[in-house]
C-alpha cells in the first residue's frame, strides 16, 4: 500500500498585517519538521502543496532542511484541491447576518471584540477562535451560505478528487506528501472514518501547526494510519492551533 501524508501549515500570523504567511514560531515548527524527516531518511516520491502562502512556505522550508541534510527531496507541483475551504468569505458574509440572529454569536461577537483591548495574545486568540467555530459549524450545517463560495460538501468533494489524484501518481509501497491546511485533513480523515459532516468538523479544530496525519492507499481503499502526530515540537511554544 501507498503511504500517503497530510501535513498542516506551521503557524499562520494571526494578529498580524497578513494571517496567510508563516510567523516565526512557524518557520521553526516546519524547518523541525524537515529536520525529523531527513534524518530518519523518510523518502518521498512525491510531493504537493495546497496553493495559499502559508502551505507552501511550510513546504519550502521542509523541502530545504531535507536539502541541507543532503537528502532527496522532490519538487512539489501546486494542487488547488488542498486549498483551506473559503473560511474568510464565510465570516465576512454569514457573521454579520448571525450576530442578528443568534444571541449566542452575538455574545461571542462581544468577548471577541472585548478582547482586542487584553494585551495577552492568547486571549484574543481563544475569543476569536471560539466565535469561529460558532459560524463554521452553522456553514458545514447548512444553516448559513456566503454568496458565491463553496459549501462544505463541494469542499469535500474537491479534497477527496485531489486526494484520488495523489493516489494514483503514487508508486505501490511509495510515500507521498501534502502540504495543507487543518480543513483538508479533517475531510480525508472524515473520509476514510466514514464520519458525519459534523463530527469531520471537530477533527478539524484537533489538528495542530506543523502535525502531520498519515493514510494509507490503494485502488479505492483508504485507511487512517496516524492523525495529528508531532514527534519533534517538542519545545515550549511549539505546539499551537492558529
Amino acid at each position: 500500500m501507498s503511504s500517503i501524508i497530510l501535513v498542516r501549515h506551521a503557524q499562520a500570523s494571526f494578529g498580524g498585517s497578513n494571517y496567510d504567511e508563516l510567523c516565526a514560531n512557524g518557520e521553526v515548527q516546519a524547518a523541525l519538521l524537515g529536520e525529523y524527516w531527513s534524518r530518519r531518511g523518510i523518502v518521498f516520491h512525491g510531493a504537493c502543496s495546497g496553493p495559499r502562502r502559508r502551505q507552501l512556505e511550510t513546504a519550502r522550508i521542509v523541502a530545504a532542511k531535507y536539502r541541507e541534510a543532503g537528502v532527496d527531496f522532490p519538487e512539489f507541483k501546486v494542487m488547488k484541491e488542498f486549498d483551506e475551504y473559503q473560511a474568510e468569505a464565510v465570516m465576512r458574509e454569514c457573521l454579520p447576518r448571525l450576530v442578528e440572529a443568534d444571541a449566542n454569536v452575538r455574545e461571542l461577537r462581544r468577548a471577541y471584540e472585548e478582547s482586542k483591548q487584553s494585551t495577552d495574545p492568547g486571549e484574543k486568540r481563544s475569543a476569536f477562535q471560539k466565535m469561529f467555530e460558532a459560524v463554521i459549524a452553522k456553514w458545514v450545517a447548512g444553516e448559513v451560505a456566503a454568496d458565491g463560495a463553496e459549501t462544505w460538501s463541494e469542499f469535500c468533494m474537491r479534497v477527496e478528487r485531489g486526494l484520488a489524484s495523489v493516489v494514483r501518481d503514487t508508486p505501490p509501497a511509495g510515500n507521498s506528501v501534502i502540504f495543507t491546511s487543518a480543513g483538508a485533513i479533517g475531510a480525508a480523515v472524515g473520509r476514510a472514518l466514514h464520519l458525519s459532516a459534523e463530527d469531520t468538523l471537530q477533527i478539524t479544530w484537533m489538528s495542530r501547526n506543523a502535525s502531520f496525519t498519515s493514510f494509507l492507499a490503494s485502488g479505492e481503499r483508504f485507511r487512517l494510519s496516524a492523525f495529528n502526530a508531532h514527534p519533534h515540537l517538542d519545545g515550549d511554544g511549539l505546539l499551537t492551533y492558529r
